[in-house]
């Protein structure tokens, strides 16, 4: 993942954790008590995540039954990697939206709200499965700040049809709370997310060394055929109508 939009994200969730320390603050509702009012049926993991220092503090069990990971190997870092890249521009606006959401709300209301949303996550053996992801902050402090929130990931490959990606973000409310379903998230991530693949780019920065089809494909050791391949994908995905456009916009958009 991308430092720059890693640390974006980082400062994003720094901002509802209000940069509080986690250590200061005792734990104040139970668990099992907001696993029973939020779960749905289904095989599921959960972790505690802590905004103000961007930390999975716990993770359960049933995290390496479903992924297979071993649970002291979920950081954050190693938890956005596994995100399918396809879907994680949009993890991330959601993200950006659940935090603009609970910053609007007074103290008092931020723990009557889960949010709701799917996506896609790699298990340990390279298969993506489809989850659902639920989460509801279980402490803050007096000042609003979200300390650390319960995130309960329900694995529904078996609701989501192979070619089905669509992915929606939804506010329940908790105790007589109002619910806003199907919310339109931000765009911050999407629009930063890069169009181009790592092959694309590599051949973008040899177009803009003044390269031909013919030298690109003796320096990547790829045929010609490949390359004129990849530079009529590059061209239909960004516009691109002659070479000296491609290198421009290229340049603006930060893709080499």
């Amino acid at each position: 993942m991308d430092k720059k939009i890693q640390e974006e994200i980082y400062r994003t969730w720094n901002k509802i954790g209000k940069f509080k320390s986690v250590d200061d603050y005792e734990q104040e509702i139970s668990l099992h008590k907001k696993l029973l009012e939020i779960m749905h049926v289904g095989d599921f993991y959960y972790f505690i995540f802590a905004p103000p220092i961007n930390e999975i503090q716990y993770t359960s069990p049933s995290f390496k039954t479903i992924l297979g990971y071993e649970t002291e190997d979920l950081t954050m870092e190693k938890f956005l990697s596994i995100i399918h890249p396809d879907d994680l521009p949009f993890f991330l606006d959601f993200e950006c939206t659940v935090v603009d959401f609970k910053l609007r709300l007074p103290p008092t209301k931020i723990m009557s709200y889960k949010t709701r949303y799917n996506y896609r996550i790699r298990k340990k053996s390279g298969d993506y499965i489809h989850i659902l992801q639920q989460s509801t902050t279980v402490q803050t402090d007096e000042d609003g700040a979200v300390l650390r929130n319960l995130v309960i990931h329900t694995d529904i490959s078996h609701l989501k049809r192979a070619n089905d990606t669509k992915m929606s973000l939804s506010f329940i409310g908790l105790g007589g709370e109002p619910s806003f379903i199907d919310v339109t998230p931000s765009q911050k991530f999407i629009e930063m997310a890069s169009v181009l693949s790592p092959r694309e780019k590599e051949i973008v920065q040899l177009i803009s060394q003044n390269k031909s089809t013919k030298d690109i494909s003796v320096l990547l050791n790829i045929s010609v055929e490949t390359v004129a391949t990849h530079r009529k994908n590059i061209n239909s995905k960004t516009g691109a109508k002659n070479a000296l456009e491609l290198v421009m916009l290229a340049l603006d958009k930060g893709w080499i």
